[in-house]
């Protein structure tokens, strides 16, 4: 069998290809065309073969991963011809997400040749990944853009892509890279249309910062690899397409909340109420508490970019705010609540057992109270409006959002329901609910 090493630089030179996207124009998907038809029906042994086959590959006697790899990027070069047409891929767009699971991909395994460290193989994928976007980028446009917001832009663009790119492999297969690399063109292709002022302030800070918070999350256990690689990308997206103000409120939730999980933790463990992992948040759970945010910052990003602007980007501050406030209070009344005796159903009033979906403690209230007007007093900083009126609607949002988590614990929270699903609807019981207050209670900020 090929070693995996050589194996991944045979599909990065694959992935060069996508270089000569813009020479070839409308006709940029033939080349990848063409090695998907010799990889499905042509090379079926010799040296070629060897090069790229994977183990599921020689059982088939065809190289069916290069072929789906070829495939996908086929597609995406495909969406590069409309000229003209607002179904125009971006060629820099179709570029980077091509280079970086190929050059990703061999970033990982080189790791991989001294170290089992996933933590250290994530590292060298989005790396790898990060450089040859950015390298890619910058080649297909070469002299013909403003270095100065050039620049910027592909730098983004290549850590969105890495960090996508990286998370997708560490939840998916290698055999599910066409998947990877389709999802990460289209994700690109949003963040590229929304994202119009990109400054290499905004870029440098969300990295070094977020990636420095990320690591020390994983280091103390507070999120997985996949954890902390969405935690990652959600804090570059929040600076780029929102501000520093909103970070700050993002931060604050997953500082506050992954230090409360870890807080008593063997007791909590005792009592059958601690969190799985050690404490370490995956990608599902703060998928489940940010969520909303995600949708509201990019949002906002593209409320100018629609005509007549239906919507006032203000409107998205808040359901951000108001999103944060009901996932900490949730977070923190669910982790402080843990620790106390005495849980009541919050439907029946009835006492139940410590960690019962719905029960809740006077005590977890209080935190969670406390956890939303943090989250409120934070948002000062970026929703202009009296701060009476914009820290008592984020509030009141937040332990809205809490007691709709409870409620809705107590009622459908189950086999079927999971705790994800039911973060994700408490959060967004908060941003409405404080798009609702705000407009009941004072023009929007």
């Amino acid at each position: 069998m090929t070693d995996p090493l050589r194996r991944a630089g045979g599909f990065a030179a694959v992935g060069t290809l996508a270089l000569a996207a813009p020479a070839l124009g409308r006709a940029a998907a033939i080349p990848f065309a063409l090695v998907a038809v010799c990889a499905a029906f042509v090379v079926d042994e010799g040296a070629l073969f060897d090069l790229f086959a994977r183990p599921g590959d020689e059982r088939e006697g065809r190289l069916s991963g290069l072929a789906g790899f070829a495939l996908a990027a086929a597609g995406l070069a495909v969406l590069t011809a409309f000229s003209g047409s607002a179904a125009t891929m971006p060629v820099p767009v179709y570029v980077a997400s091509v280079l970086v699971l190929a050059y990703g991909n061999l970033g990982e395994r080189l790791v991989e040749r001294s170290t089992d460290d996933p933590f250290l193989a994530t590292a060298g994928f989005a790396t790898a990944g990060f450089a040859a976007a950015l390298a890619g980028q910058t080649a297909v446009v070469g002299l013909a853009a403003d270095p100065s917001v050039a620049a910027p832009r592909f730098a983004f663009l290549a850590a969105a892509a890495a960090l996508a790119a990286a998370l997708f492999r560490t939840v998916l297969y290698v055999q599910d890279d066409p998947l990877v690399m389709v999802s990460v063109g289209v994700l690109l292709w949003l963040f590229d249309a929304v994202a119009v002022d990109v400054t290499a302030t905004a870029v440098g800070v969300a990295l070094a910062l977020t990636a420095v918070l990320g690591v020390v999350s994983y280091v103390i256990g507070t999120a997985s690899v996949t954890g902390m690689l969405t935690g990652v990308l959600l804090g570059l997206l929040t600076v780029v397409l929102g501000g520093f103000g909103w970070l700050l409120v993002l931060l604050t939730f997953f500082g506050v909340g992954g230090l409360s999980t870890k807080f008593r933790y063997e007791r909590k463990l005792e009592r059958g109420v601690a969190e799985d992992d050690g404490g370490a948040r995956g990608t599902e759970n703060v998928l489940g508490n940010a969520a909303v945010a995600l949708v509201a910052v990019v949002g906002f990003a593209a409320a100018d970019l629609v005509p007549g602007r239906p919507v006032d980007p203000a409107v998205f501050r808040l359901v951000f705010a108001g999103s944060l406030a009901a996932a900490m209070a949730d977070t923190l009344s669910s982790e402080v609540g843990g620790l106390f005796d005495g849980p009541r159903l919050v439907t029946t009033l009835e006492r139940v057992a410590p960690g019962t979906d719905g029960a809740v403690t006077w005590q977890g209230t209080a935190a969670g109270v406390v956890g939303a007007a943090t989250v409120a007093a934070v948002s000062l900083l970026f929703v202009t409006a009296p701060a009476a009126v914009v820290a008592g609607v984020v509030a009141l949002a937040g332990v809205t959002g809490m007691f709709a988590d409870s409620l809705l614990g107590a009622t459908v929270e189950g086999d079927r329901v999971g705790n994800e699903a039911v973060n994700l609807l408490a959060t967004a019981t908060g941003g409405a609910v404080a798009v609702v207050l705000a407009v009941a209670l004072a023009p929007l900020p």
